[in-house]
């Protein structure tokens, strides 16, 4: 078993996150629940910029806002003087609501709609990471029509194959994102922009994935892109002054998931870029990164109440929960894994092989396939560690289940920060045309 940040076992054998007892979150807040260790999003958050200070000091933490974002996060993210990735209108619009300010974000995204590009435009957001020559297009056509100047980075495919699930690979050259270099694209992107009046290149930008334990495809990205740069310098006279290498840090999401210290990350990309500046006659740029994952990830906790058990003889013994997919895809999706205690008795050993099922009618409802706990009962919380990032961010109402609420513990104080979704909230936005009005009544009528 392994906890993170503020997590403890109190006297009485519950479960405590930022000093409160999980049983009693379930009391107040109901099941399923996503609990958010504040203490340990804003450790992760100071040791990110502080590192980066001392090693790089011409760098700026900008955290990936799509890992999860909600108005009180964007606050956090303020105060702990960092910027901000978001890649929609509805990102943007959160950050705004919450004072965010909007030269701190950096504006990502594959198929930016002219809408999207105006809203940012005219609140003043401070980069756009350019995907396509399409976009380019739309961006000159967009800022020339209100009068503004959009400054920019240019998407690159290093080229660089993360060893991670093929769905978050990004960097490769088959990928919907970005410009390509071996293909000449992003070389051509560049002098299409020394031609716009309305764009100005500012930096370059690339991710290779996601959920990466290797050191190496980062180090050579690095390279990778300041070779790059100098290629720019040699064939335009451009020098680029801004590298933004993402973002894509692992987490451990099992006891045997061993992440590299921040310090190696960092010490390695910055003698890498170092000693390339120093090799080819360039200026050491500004450097970004853009963490998510690796700021709330292990941050996050969600608390489930366990319900009905099914033993498929010779088989397994499933366990189902009143959460699943809807509140966590990623397994579904990913294949991702999990751990998981539980959090309202520790003095049961795991002696028991179960599988954690979800409540939605789909056969891949799953959250955790062949895991050992105790004997669960009905009625016992379950906690499932590392749900901070992606979890809350690609919740649904598959099946018409409510959103869980999200609570930020610390001090022995919970604020929810989420209110859970009520079902009068899911059929808010539903509409009955005039025609289908009177069906009801005249069916019961018959």
């Amino acid at each position: 078993m392994f906890l993170t940040g503020t997590m403890r076992f109190n006297e009485q054998g519950h479960l405590e996150i930022g000093g409160c007892d999980t049983v009693e979150l379930v009391k107040e807040f109901g099941t399923p629940l996503y609990v958010m260790d504040e203490e340990l999003i804003r450790k992760n958050c100071a040791e990110y910029r502080d590192t980066f200070k001392r090693i790089y000091p011409n760098s700026q933490v900008v955290y990936a806002g799509k890992a999860f974002l909600t108005t009180a996060m964007c606050r956090l993210v303020d105060e702990e003087d960092m910027g901000l990735d978001v890649t929609s209108g509805g990102e943007i619009f959160t950050a705004l609501q919450a004072g965010f300010p909007a030269q701190k974000m950096i504006f990502h995204g594959n198929n930016k709609s002219p809408e999207e590009i105006k809203m940012a435009l005219a609140h003043g957001v401070g980069r756009f990471v350019v995907d396509s020559f399409a976009e380019l297009d739309l961006l000159e056509e967009t800022a020339g029509a209100v009068g503004k100047r959009a400054d920019i980075y240019l998407r690159i495919k290093p080229g660089v194959e993360a060893h991670t699930h093929h769905y978050i690979q990004t960097g490769q050259l088959d990928s919907k994102f970005g410009l390509g270099l071996s293909d000449g694209q992003a070389m051509t992107a560049v002098k299409i922009v020394a031609k716009l009046k309305n764009v100005e290149l500012r930096g370059i930008h690339c991710h290779i994935g996601s959920q990466i334990f290797d050191l190496k495809p980062f180090q050579l990205a690095a390279s990778v892109m300041m070779d790059f740069i100098a290629e720019i310098k040699k064939k335009t006279g451009t020098v680029i002054k801004e590298l933004d290498l993402g973002g894509g840090f692992g987490i451990r999401y099992l006891e045997e998931d061993s992440p590299y210290s921040l310090a190696e990350f960092v010490e390695m990309i910055a003698a890498t870029v170092k000693e390339k500046a120093t090799e080819l006659g360039l200026p050491l740029p500004k450097l970004f990164v853009e963490p998510g994952r690796s700021i709330v990830g292990e941050a996050g906790t969600t608390l489930y109440t366990v319900g009905s058990e099914k033993n498929v003889p010779g088989i397994r013994k499933y366990v189902s929960v009143d959460g699943g997919m809807m509140d966590n895809l990623r397994t579904a999706l990913y294949e991702a894994k999990y751990a998981a205690v539980v959090a309202n008795r520790k003095d049961k050993e795991p002696t028991e092989v179960v599988s954690i099922a979800g409540k939605a009618c789909e056969s891949g409802d799953m959250l955790i396939w062949d895991i050992t706990l105790p004997v669960l009962q009905r009625g016992d919380i379950l906690a499932v560690l590392s749900t901070g990032a992606y979890h809350y961010s690609m919740a649904n109402n598959y099946n018409r289940f409510p959103r869980p609420p999200v609570v930020f513990v610390g001090n022995g104080k919970a604020d929810v920060v989420v209110a859970r979704e009520s079902y009068e909230d899911i059929v808010r936005n539903d509409i009955i045309p005039a025609r289908l009005r009177n069906s009801g009544v005249r069916e019961a009528a018959n």
